[in-house]
């Protein structure tokens, strides 16, 4: 037996009676982890082949003529995802969209986080400007698009800016929040020994706000792949992203390959989204969830 309770009989030492008792707890580490992982993964492995299962469903009951508009998942897999020359291009396109959103994820995250410490230095500048990182998040971004064309150009530099629009506000409202969220008497003891303001928000400030400014980081990194995606639709010039290959697939109908198109458009802002998950884990993990 893998597990056993052996239980001595009471004997009397010294007027008094002891009772010993032990127990082997059974060694199931492996299999209890296998079973967890298991539960995990079979939620969404059934979604999955429902979706697939309603896919196929969908195609056969379009009409003959409108069948081509949406292809059944082998079609995108054998003439989209395993054909060279369309993944190829894919690819291509995918690493050019990856540039033009980490350049306007890392300003964006430069600019957030300096706006958001003035903010929490000076109680002014938080009510003169945070008004205005509202509006910037609530304008529609097609709108003032032909203006950031003429202004910026329609080449890499107009992608960028279009980034930084859509991934700015996440990054000012989370890091601000972190700021502001230190407790008033932490803040108070660095005050007593006499530290400068500098050091509060290096020493004391900037740590604490780190889970929240990670979460703006993870936020901001999925807008950031869809800001690039809709700069190429409009910014054509240059070297084309997955926005531009998008536009030219649906031109052509040729659903396949757009199809597999927008697969990798969506599993790079899963991959942007996940990498900041590990980042955050990797630097603030351990402490953060031991105090949580």
């Amino acid at each position: 037996m893998s597990s056993s309770t052996d239980i001595k009989a009471p004997a009397e030492q010294g007027g008094q009676v002891t009772l010993t008792a032990t127990a082997v707890a059974p060694s199931r580490r492996g299999t209890s982890a296998l079973v967890l992982s298991l539960r995990n993964a079979l939620p969404p492995l059934i979604v999955f082949v429902v979706i697939i299962a309603v896919w196929y469903l969908i195609r056969y009951l379009l009409p003959e003529g409108q069948k081509f508009v949406l292809p059944t998942p082998d079609a995108v897999l054998t003439e989209g995802v395993f054909d060279p020359q369309t993944m190829g291009d894919i690819l291509e396109s995918a690493w050019h969209t990856t540039q033009v959103a980490i350049t306007g994820l890392a300003i964006a995250a430069v600019l957030g986080i300096t706006w958001a410490i003035a903010m929490s230095t000076a109680s002014w500048v938080q009510r003169s400007t945070y008004a205005y990182a509202v509006v910037l998040q609530t304008i529609p971004i097609l709108a003032i698009v032909p203006l950031i064309g003429i202004w910026f150009g329609y080449e890499f530099n107009a992608r960028v800016v279009v980034c930084v629009m859509i991934s700015l506000f996440p990054m000012v409202a989370n890091t601000l929040f972190g700021l502001q969220s230190v407790e008033r008497s932490m803040v108070e003891l660095f005050k007593l020994q006499k530290a400068s303001p500098l050091v509060v928000l290096t020493k004391l400030k900037l740590p604490a706000a780190l889970p929240s400014i990670f979460v703006g980081l993870r936020t901001s990194a999925g807008l950031s792949v869809v800001g690039a995606i809709v700069g190429d639709f409009f910014f054509q010039r240059g070297t084309p992203g997955l926005g531009s290959l998008i536009s030219t697939y649906t031109r052509l109908l040729n659903m396949s390959a757009l199809f597999a198109a927008i697969f990798v458009a969506a599993l790079l802002g899963i991959v942007m989204f996940a990498v900041f998950g590990l980042l955050s884990k990797l630097a603030v993990g351990r402490w953060y969830d031991a105090t949580r």
